[in-house]
């Protein structure tokens, strides 16, 4: 039931996106008296799902829900029908209209991706609002992994901002700090500034801790004992660890990074219960745990819910949307970067469906999370945006770059190279999506999806 539903959302969210971006090819199409002949939900090589023609255009719903497509007459595109192209111009024809109507129509798709992102955002800040981690509450400083302290950070500094930038947002911060190149904290009353190591941040993005590589510093108290070994041990819940084994451990990375050093020991525990001091023996097991669970109340501290009003989510959401353009301006930076090797980590379709957000009711029945759908939906238009604009024949913003091309020269660009463009773009698309495919497989198959 939960991947049926996942599944569903998967697809109910692509299909409003391809619909409504190729809305937007469609309407200055339309508006221009240019031919539509088709318009499409999803690809339909050999068959369609389903289709009925009205007026001059087809629509139809393809079985290769890989996006979509409206087939504009006299235009090169993915069918690489190139039949028509070898007549005389018609009037009717994308080729015979002026280069600065043939620029908005091709534009339209990503301007709608853009709008469309700005209004869910705006939506959700007047509607939802924005619960958030606050990094200006951490009155412990953070605690940081292994790769963290790589990265150049240590337990207990306070993040300042990043690449000059002040820093607000645990959720935002933790990954704005992988693609920046200094970050400054309060290291021990005084600010230092470092530059990221990119070791680390290498280290943080093999591990798939992205979001956990620093977390909120919170006292280590204990809330329930899960094992039979730690309820025989004579810990309880409410005990405060403040030490272990004569080292000081008051919160819980001190607490992890000691235990993980004494895997398979049996340490002594120094706890305070009430207003006593207790020293208690327990056993580590191998993967340097106690079988215990932390309280978490602490951590409501340090979260913000902030709600806007209708004047402030327009802005507010023009905000969300150009950081989510951001984002992903900035994962090119790691995804081609030698070192990192962000590529490696690249997910498909397979990968985005199984970590679609879900809800969990207490009878165990699953639904819709609806606010982590639509923002999943504004995150992901804006990333159809910034994709198609990519200067590669095949994408929307190939045939930009020609008609810009043509508009600044004086004269188009010869016909057969653009159908030899165009047939590079598409094999290109084609070994891309194989490439994505195939690394999804290979993630399941090796139990890293």
């Amino acid at each position: 039931m939960e991947l049926a539903i996942k599944i569903f959302q998967f697809i109910l969210s692509i299909s409003i996106l391809v619909v409504l971006h190729e809305l937007g090819h469609f309407l200055p199409a339309k508006w221009f008296k240019t031919k539509v002949e088709k318009f499409y939900l999803f690809f339909d090589p050999w068959f369609s799902i389903a289709k009925k023609k009205i007026g001059e255009t087809e629509y139809g719903i393809g079985w290769l829900p890989f996006g979509g497509y409206v087939k504009i007459a006299g235009m090169v595109d993915e069918s690489m029908d190139t039949e028509q192209l070898k007549q005389p111009a018609q009037p009717w024809e994308f080729r015979a209209k002026p280069a600065w109507q043939r620029l908005i129509i091709m534009m339209g798709g990503v301007t709608v991706n853009f709008f469309l992102a700005w209004l869910i955002y705006s939506c959700l800040s007047l509607f939802n609002g924005e619960m958030y981690t606050d990094l200006t509450k951490f009155d412990n400083g953070i605690g940081v992994t292994e790769a963290g302290k790589k990265m150049g950070f240590q337990s207990g500094d306070k993040i300042v901002s990043i690449d000059g930038k002040p820093a607000e947002r645990l959720e935002n911060s933790a990954i704005n700090i992988l693609f920046s190149d200094h970050v400054t904290v309060l290291r021990n009353g005084k600010e230092v500034t470092f530059k990221v190591n990119e070791d680390g941040v290498a280290d943080v993005i093999k591990q798939r801790e992205a979001k956990l590589y620093i977390t909120p510093r919170i006292p280590m108290i204990i809330d329930s004992l899960a094992t039979p070994s730690s309820k025989a041990s004579g810990l309880a819940k409410g005990d405060r660890i403040i030490a272990i084994n004569g080292k000081s451990t008051p919160f819980f990375d001190e607490v992890s990074s000691t235990l993980a050093e004494n895997k398979g020991k049996t340490v002594n525990i120094e706890v305070t219960r009430g207003t006593e001091k207790q020293t208690i023996s327990a056993p580590v097991d191998k993967n340097g745990k106690l079988g215990i669970a932390v309280d978490q109340k602490s951590l409501a501290s340090v979260v913000t819910d902030k709600k806007y009003s209708f004047g402030e989510s327009i802005p507010r959401g023009f905000e969300r949307t150009i950081e989510a353009l951001t984002m992903q301006v900035k994962q090119f930076k790691i995804m081609f970067n030698s070192k990192i090797q962000g590529y490696k980590n690249v997910g498909g379709p397979i990968a985005i469906v199984k970590s679609m957000p879900v809800n969990k009711a207490a009878d165990g029945s699953f639904a819709i999370n609806w606010p982590a759908f639509w923002s999943f939906t504004a995150m992901f238009s804006i990333w159809l945006a910034f994709l198609n604009l990519i200067p590669i024949p095949g994408l929307d913003g190939g045939h930009v770059i020609f008609t810009l091309y043509e508009i600044i020269v004086g004269k188009p660009v010869p016909q057969k190279v653009l159908e030899n463009a165009q047939m590079i773009g598409v094999i290109f698309l084609l070994g891309l999506m194989l490439l994505i495919f195939g690394s999804d497989i290979f993630k399941i198959f090796t139990g890293k999806l």
